[in-house]
C-alpha cells in the first residue's frame, strides 16, 4: 500500500508533478549535481536553511540507539548520492539521521566514461558505471577539515564509504582501504568497506575469504592505532555486500566478516541482474552495463536482511538499502532484521520529502503495532 501520508505532503506533489517531469529532459548525472549545488547552497544561508527545516524535517521522535550513538530515527542518506560529502549541512537539514559520503578511495579518481547514469523511470530504478568516481581520500580529508573548521562537528553521525582505487592491485587492496580509513578517521563516525560495487574490475573478489580477512585485519590495526593516537574508542567498521550471489556465499560472508571483527553489515549494493519485465525506455536503459538500484531491489535485499539475521546473533547490526520509496519498504527492512535502513534512488524518484513520509509513516507503523522502539521491531518478521 503506497504510503497515504505522501499525498497529504504538498512538498512530494510538488516533485512528483514539476521536478520529476523536469529531470526527464536533462543527464542523469548532471541532474544529479545540480540537485547537490542547490542543497549545498541553500544550506548554506540562514533563511533557506530554515526553510528547508520546516519543509523536509519530520515532526515525529523515534530514537535508535546503535553503536553507542543515538539516532534520530532509523532512516539516513545511502552512499554514492554525495560521495565528497559536498551537502553534510543540507542532509542535516532536510532531517535525516545520519549520511554515508563516498565511495571514497585512496586515490582521486574520475571513474568510467561519461554517459554512466541512467534513469528508468517506469521501474523507478537506476543504473550507473560511476566506477567510483571521488575526490580522492586526501581532498576529501581537506573538505572534511574545512566543514569542522568553518560551521563545527556535523550535528548528525557522518558514515564513510571506503572503496579501492581502480590502480590498486587486489593484493595491496587492504593498503588502499587502510590509508583512505587513516586519513578520514577522526571525521567519519562509522565506516563501511565497499567490495561489492559492480563497476570496479574485480573487486568484487574481494568478498571471499582470504580478501575480506585482509581489509578487515588491516583496517582493525589501523583503527586501534587511531584511537590510541586520538584518544578514543575504535570506529564500528560495517561490511557492504552485493546481491549477485546466493544464500549460501551470503551466509558465509556475512560469518567471515563478523568473525574477523566486522561490527555490522550493509545489505546491500547495487545488482548485475535486471527486470524481466520492463516497458518502453526502461528497456534501453536495462541494456547499459552497471549496477541498479531502486525499487526492483526492493524484494531482494529485504530477503539478504533475512538471511544474514537468522544466520548470525541477533545483536550483530544489519544496515537495510535497496529499494526503499516509502515507510512500507523501510518497515519491512526493519522487520526482516534491519536497525537502520537508506535510501538512494528513492530520492531520486520522491524528492527530499521522502524522509518525513518514511519517518512518519515508521512512527504509524511502529504505534500500530505495539512495539516501544525500533529495535524491539528488529527482525520481528522472521518465521
Amino acid at each position: 500500500m503506497k504510503d497515504v501520508l505522501w499525498n497529504l505532503n504538498p512538498m512530494g506533489l510538488g516533485y512528483r508533478w514539476f521536478g520529476r517531469p523536469l529531470l526527464r529532459f536533462q543527464d542523469s548525472e548532471k541532474a544529479h549535481g545540480r540537485s547537490l549545488s542547490m542543497l549545498r547552497f541553500a544550506s548554506n544561508n540562514p533563511f533557506t536553511r530554515g526553510l528547508l527545516k520546516v519543509l523536509y524535517r519530520p515532526k515525529v521522535s523515534m530514537p535508535v540507539t546503535l553503536f553507542g550513538t543515538e539516532y534520530a530515527h532509523p532512516f539516513g542518506l545511502a552512499a554514492g548520492m554525495d560521495k565528497n560529502a559536498k551537502a553534510l549541512r543540507g542532509w542535516e537539514a532536510t532531517g535525516l539521521s545520519f549520511v554515508e559520503i563516498g565511495g571514497v578511495t585512496m586515490l582521486e579518481q574520475s571513474g568510467n566514461p561519461k554517459p554512466r547514469m541512467f534513469r528508468a523511470p517506469q521501474s523507478q530504478a537506476l543504473v550507473n558505471r560511476m566506477g567510483f568516481n571521488n575526490d580522492g581520500s586526501e581532498k576529501i580529508q581537506r573538505a572534511l577539515q574545512d566543514h569542522v573548521s568553518r560551521y563545527g562537528q556535523p550535528g548528525i553521525p557522518v558514515w564513510v564509504n571506503l572503496g579501492k582505487s581502480k590502480v590498486t592491485p587486489l593484493a595491496e587492496a587492504h593498503l588502499d582501504y587502510g590509508t583512505t580509513f587513516e586519513r578520514l578517521w577522526a571525521f567519519g563516525d562509522v565506516f563501511v568497506v565497499n567490495v561489492s560495487s559492480p563497476n570496479t574490475p574485480n573487486l568484487r573478489e574481494l568478498q571471499d575469504d582470504e580478501g575480506l580477512v585482509r581489509i578487515l585485519s588491516h583496517c582493525k590495526a589501523v583503527n586501534l592505532q587511531c584511537s590510541e593516537t586520538h584518544g578514543s574508542s575504535p570506529k564500528p567498521v560495517l561490511v557492504k555486500v552485493a546481491p549477485d550471489m546466493t544464500d549460501e556465499q551470503l551466509i558465509h560472508i556475512a560469518q567471515t566478516a563478523r568473525a574477523n571483527g566486522a561490527d555490522g553489515m550493509v545489505v546491500s549494493n547495487t545488482t548485475v541482474e535486471r527486470p524481466t519485465s520492463a516497458i518502453g525506455k526502461d528497456l534501453s536503459v536495462f541494456q547499459e552495463t552497471g549496477g541498479m538500484s531502486g525499487r526492483p531491489l526492493r524484494k531482494r535485499s529485504t530477503e539478504m536482511i533475512a538471511t544474514v539475521r537468522r544466520a548470525t546473533a541477533p545483536d550483530w547490526p544489519i544496515i537495510g538499502v535497496g529499494g526503499i520509496s516509502g515507510a512500507d519498504d523501510a518497515w519491512e527492512k526493519i522487520r526482516a532484521g534491519a536497525t537502520l535502513v537508506q535510501a538512494y534512488s528513492g530520492f531520486v524518484f520522491e524528492g527530499p520529502a521522502l524522509t518525513k513520509v518514511v519517518v512518519h509513516g515508521l512512527a504509524k507503523r511502529l504505534a500500530e503495532s505495539g512495539f516501544s522502539t525500533v529495535e524491539e521491531a528488529v527482525g520481528t518478521g522472521l518465521a
